[in-house]
């Protein structure tokens, strides 16, 4: 596979960023290393006037009323990277780390960090030559990632650990030597601009949205396929109800499309969780689109600080990454109400007052259980998500004798939103099964719009006959790709 050339600084590309993750190497475009050369070069003559430059000529948070020596500074942008690495595991997975690096490199191109081309060059070396160092996944309490960022960054000058093969640590020395790479040795303000900015929830959240269109998409065909097996009323998905709402109609339009046509309803009025589909899943597309949009805010804007703009060093609050937190969390809580909205459409596949198909979906209702501990895990899974539903930048924690003495937990709520993904995953494979069943008990020839929905269950789940342990199931339909094109928030 060709290695994918950056063209442009600070690329608001999410789909570079995603497809290095998934382990595609890079390359940086002719002119942009001299580009940052260059600024690198003036950055560092102004730091010859001899004015305190913060984490440079200064120690960082409480002590940075301290002056550096200039012996001192020649170690201070290594030693940064080294107290500050005090996380643990559980790990980032690979991709996840992938994207960290490639948003770093992204931002570092834009000239703001005035770090050299050969930084920017050692990076794109770590993703071409498979280096994963081992960044912790949660717990820490910093304004900003520099604990994640110390982690992810210091195998580059040789510290820290990377991740091995079948889950091992290996030395940073150890993987650099058998790359044929040394350690980089930091210039004036490498060190700190390697701990800076929001580059960590960045590119967790490019992945993430990725993640996100692909499960929304899959929940609009299983809330189809729910709709179709119990035979609701179409009122609530005709076109007139999305007026005003671009994207509550262009939602409606799908679920229209994947119903077909209208049989002779069961009942006036179906349960509220059939009902509320379309705007429940218009909601979680709008906030991935506000995800987005806050994303791409991240990768053009300043968030290094201090950053070298219009000749001078300015320090800057770009790090604090509350825009991120505030939208991970935005998403999170629209994946749990349509979780729980899922979770009950599943509840009442079950139930042949709403179906008229037999109890729990059981082909022999008493002998077999059917489907109802599908619903319990389900249930399970919603009531794991409740938790993650919390505003996560509310309960600032003082650190640093008080110098850094609020924080956004942007970090934190990245990983919220990626278990939300999961548990939101599980339920909509829960919420599959019923409706895969259910089709199968009616014996009705399924609209168009639903086969090729039926087919991919089929080839993953076979026939359900007889009880069986679901829980493999739901963990084949979690594993498994979606094929349908998995629309953006746009769409």
């Amino acid at each position: 596979m060709p290695a994918l050339t950056i063209t442009e600084a600070s690329r608001a590309d999410l789909g570079l960023i995603r497809s290095v993750a998934a382990g595609q190497a890079v390359k940086i475009g002719p002119g942009l290393l001299d580009a940052v050369q260059r600024r690198c070069a003036e950055a560092r003559q102004a730091l010859r006037d001899g004015r305190p430059v913060y984490g440079v000529s200064t120690g960082m948070g409480a002590l940075s009323s301290v002056r550096l020596t200039e012996q001192q500074q020649l170690s201070h942008q290594r030693n940064l990277l080294l107290a500050r690495a005090a996380g643990g595991p559980p790990w980032l997975d690979p991709p996840d780390v992938r994207a960290v690096f490639a948003v770093r490199l992204l931002t570092f191109l834009s000239g703001d960090a005035a770090v050299s081309g050969g930084l920017c060059q050692r990076l794109a070396d770590f993703l071409n030559h498979r280096i994963v160092p081992a960044v912790p996944r949660t717990g820490a309490g910093a304004a900003g990632e520099i604990m994640q960022l110390a982690h992810a960054f210091g195998p580059v000058a040789g510290i820290g650990r990377v991740l091995g093969p079948y889950g091992t640590l290996l030395p940073a020395r150890q993987a650099l030597s058998s790359r044929g790479l040394a350690e980089f040795a930091l210039g004036p303000k490498e060190g700190i601009a390697l701990i800076q900015g929001v580059p960590g929830t960045t590119g967790l959240c490019a992945l993430r949205l990725g993640e996100a269109a692909a499960l929304t998409s899959l929940m609009e065909a299983a809330a189809a396929l729910s709709v179709v097996v119990a035979r609701a009323p179409r009122d609530p998905y005709t076109a007139a109800c999305g007026r005003g709402d671009d994207l509550l109609a262009a939602v409606l339009g799908r679920l229209r499309a994947a119903m077909g046509d209208e049989p002779a309803p069961r009942s006036l009025q179906a349960p509220v969780s059939f009902r509320v589909a379309g705007p429940v899943l218009t909601q979680v597309h709008r906030a991935a689109a506000q995800l987005e949009a806050a994303t791409r805010r991240a990768l053009t804007g300043v968030t290094d600080s201090p950053a070298y703009l219009d000749g001078r060093f300015t320090r800057t609050a770009g790090f604090h990454g509350i825009d991120l937190a505030a939208h991970c969390d935005h998403l999170t809580a629209a994946l749990c109400h349509a979780a729980e909205v899922a979770a009950a459409r599943l509840h009442r596949l079950l139930d042949p007052a709403v179906t008229g198909l037999p109890a729990q979906l059981a082909r022999e209702p008493g002998p077999q259980a059917g489907l109802t501990p599908v619903h319990k895990r389900a249930a399970g899974e919603v009531h794991a998500m409740r938790r993650l539903a919390v505003a996560t930048p509310v309960g600032l924690i003082e650190t640093s004798g008080g110098q850094e003495d609020v924080q956004s937990f942007s970090w934190e709520a990245a990983e919220k939103l990626r278990a939300a993904l999961h548990h939101a995953r599980a339920v909509a494979a829960g919420e599959l099964l019923a409706g895969y069943q259910a089709a199968a008990l009616s014996g009705r020839q399924p609209p168009p719009g639903c086969r090729a929905l039926l087919d991919w269950l089929a080839g993953i789940v076979g026939p359900i006959d007889d009880d069986r342990p679901f829980g493999e199931d739901i963990e084949h339909l979690i594993r498994a790709p979606w094929p349908s094109p998995a629309p953006g928030p746009e769409a």
